[in-house]
């Protein structure tokens, strides 16, 4: 790519507004059609005029709280409906707000210490979970209700607002506060109104957390133009919720990252179709659709790279004439650069594996190249914007994706992108994701490792066992990459981890220290979410367990199985990031061993205790037997029906306490009494026998 390569401005705004903030929108709205639902949240729904009514009240409590015109508000609550009516009324009262996590009390804390706000808007549940003991003003949300019922219900006079409206964050682990501007709010929002097209009738749902960007800048995209926002009741979007509300509600419009939309769309849909009905084999035809998912009209897929036949699997599950955007934002311009959908493409190109389009710019923004490197001027028309991420202008004209400055590798002396080899890796056929890093060897040598994962409908069972070991890796790829750039190992995954935002999480997968290598011989081939396979390469702990101990290796299949059975996704950590990731994936492993060993113990262990044992008879002998085996075998069912129950499932806990502690106590002792208890001797008699 040379410099100075440009891609223009997207069309010019036919529509535009007179409106000098997204905050004027909205009040059109709750002023034209106070009786439509702004907020759709079970019992917690609000209208616009009933939302309009509640931010005003708390404005006028944050501006008689003496809030400074252009200070940042931070607003800490898990009720998403609380949040709508806090960032309003902060923007009602001339402040700029900035939403935080309260689901990860160690982010909301590094999101504080990033802002150092005028104020935090929380309530008591999270109140002790931000505050760390700073003295930062807080205002509780719970508290304040009493105070604000009396405020006046019309809209203050509004003060002379700062130059920012809201402060967004990026997903990283260490998250970055980004200000942005009342214009390039607006701007944004009306950049997004050109491209989906919004109607008052349509129903938005947003996926991401909402302290992040697709969250905290995108409400716009229903507050402005008359829709409805839907928002869970209470507790996070779970997937199963998201399916629940898309039907029950009429959901139209859904935003959300590659894999909400690949859980959504195609794991989802593959389960349906094979529970019943549907095509042969199983799959359900795309005329059929999925009768959940028949009132969305538009998918938007944010957050990360999205491959060309990944994007074709999508669109194919929507229903005929629904559009399926992948949207390339930026936290900088909050949320828009770029967009692509798939009849933008003016014919069918080869290897659609390997090419992940970003199409063309949102209105009024721009793209330029300089040394690969996107540049992006924001749709006020502000500085251009290095984003770290490369990209190549096609002679389509279409922008294509060709990863970020961050990742590259130095190879033998020369950079590598590991993008370009990730994508000739998925042109692999039982690929469907793909990582490549470097990875120490034993004697410090940086080598290649690719983590790879199973394409989203593979029907593979365990999943992951048709994934490539090492050999056939290297034969695919002969030809296509150099030598020296061909990962030496390979790690299987079930899927890749990823962070907060959506994207691929380079930092989370496991590192293993590669002591054999290339042709001093070959580790066992694994299976499965852990499992490392082929040249080069060292299983994960269990594996190496495993290839000492053959019943160990059966003991933990029958872990495996069992747990797919029963507690699926219960062992995911593609979310959790590093380093706790590793913390919980060592806990797994102790777990399954102590299971495995439990089985082990449970056929061979009372012969073991009676040609070893102390002489306390057969019925504390077998008693005690059953305790070990019950002490061992007990924390990996434990440990899944705890992780899968809600916290607040009062029953539920209850009969999990009752139904592994007791017997836990009960083992316990009857172990003890086994150790302490004096065997009989032969010299000792029943007053009987005198």
């Amino acid at each position: 790519m040379t410099q100075g390569s440009t891609q223009e401005p997207g069309s010019d705004r036919s529509g535009r507004t007179t409106a000098d903030t997204v905050l004027h929108l909205f009040e059109l709205q709750a002023r034209d059609t106070p009786q439509a639902y702004a907020l759709i949240a079970g019992v917690h729904s609000l209208t616009y005029g009933q939302l309009d009514v509640r931010a005003n009240q708390l404005a006028h409590h944050l501006i008689a709280d003496g809030l400074p015109p252009g200070a940042v508000v931070a607003i800490g609550t898990a009720r998403r409906t609380e949040i709508v009516v806090a960032l309003l009324a902060v923007l009602k009262a001339g402040g700029a707000y900035a939403v935080i996590d309260v689901e990860v009390p160690l982010t909301g804390q590094r999101q504080l210490a990033a802002l150092t706000p005028y104020v935090l808007l929380t309530d008591a549940a999270h109140h002790a979970r931000l505050d760390d003991g700073s003295g930062l003003r807080v205002i509780r949300l719970g508290a304040e209700a009493a105070e604000t019922a009396g405020r006046p219900t019309e809209a203050p006079e509004r003060p002379e607002p700062g130059a920012t409206a809201a402060v967004l964050f990026t997903g990283a682990t260490v998250p970055r506060a980004v200000p942005v501007g009342h214009v390039r709010l607006l701007a944004a929002h009306e950049g997004w109104a050109e491209v989906i097209r919004p109607v008052p009738v349509d129903r938005h749902l947003i996926t991401h957390g909402p302290d992040l960007t697709p969250f905290a800048a995108g409400w716009t995209r229903a507050l402005c133009s008359g829709g409805a926002l839907v928002v869970p009741e209470r507790t996070p979007w779970t997937p199963e919720g998201i399916r629940r509300a898309i039907e029950t509600e009429q959901v139209s419009v859904v935003h959300t990252d590659p894999a909400g939309a690949t859980r959504l769309l195609i794991r989802d849909a593959s389960t349906a179709a094979g529970s019943g009905g549907g095509s042969a084999g199983g799959a359900r035809s795309r005329r059929d659709g999925d009768p959940a998912l028949r009132s969305l009209r538009l998918v938007t897929v944010t957050g990360d790279r999205l491959f060309l036949d990944e994007q074709a699997a999508l669109q194919a599950r929507l229903r005929a004439g629904a559009r399926l955007l992948n949207v390339y934002g930026p936290t900088e311009t909050a949320g828009v650069g770029a967009w692509f959908e798939l009849p933008q493409l003016p014919r069918p190109l080869d290897d659609p594996e390997q090419i992940a389009l970003i199409g063309t710019p949102f209105p009024g923004c721009r793209v330029d190249l300089r040394d690969g490197e996107i540049s992006l001027t924001p749709p006020d028309g502000g500085d251009a914007i290095p984003t770290g991420d490369r990209a190549g202008i096609r002679p389509d004209g279409l922008l294509e994706f060709r990863g970020r400055t961050r990742d590259r590798i130095t190879v033998a002396g020369a950079v590598l992108h590991p993008h370009a080899v990730e994508s000739v890796i998925r042109s692999h056929p039982d690929v469907g994701a793909a990582l490549v890093a470097q990875v120490l060897d034993g004697d410090g040598t940086g080598r290649l490792v690719a983590y790879v994962a199973p394409p989203a409908d593979a029907h593979s069972w365990p999943p992951g066992t048709d994934l490539p070991e090492s050999g056939r890796l290297g034969a695919h790829l002969a030809g296509k990459v150099l030598p020296t750039r061909t990962p030496s190992a390979v790690v299987r995954l079930r899927t890749l981890p990823r962070n907060r935002a959506g994207q691929e999480d380079r930092e989370a997968v496991a590192k293993p220290v590669l002591a054999v290598k290339p042709g001093q011989g070959s580790a066992a081939p694994g299976a499965g979410k852990y499992a490392a396979a082929g040249r080069g390469t060292l299983p994960t702990p269990l594996g190496l367990i495993g290839c000492g101990l053959p019943l160990l290796v059966a003991a933990g299949l029958v872990f495996f199985v069992l747990s797919k059975i029963f507690w699926p996704g219960s062992t995911d950590l593609s979310g959790v990031p590093h380093p706790w990731a590793f913390l919980f994936f060592v806990l797994y492993l102790f777990e399954g061993a102590a299971f495995a060993a439990g089985l082990l113990f449970l056929i061979g262990g009372r012969a073991w205790m009676v040609r070893h044992g102390r002489g306390q008879g057969r019925g504390l002998t077998t008693a005690a037997h059953l305790a070990v085996v019950y002490l061992l075998v007990a924390w990996w069912p434990q440990d899944n029906f705890y992780r899968l129950a809600a916290k607040q499932d009062w029953p539920l806990q209850a009969a999990l306490v009752y139904a592994f502690n007791i017997p836990l106590m009960i083992a316990a002792g009857i172990a003890a009494a086994y150790v302490t208890v004096k065997p009989p001797s032969p010299f000792d008699f029943d007053d009987e026998d005198d």
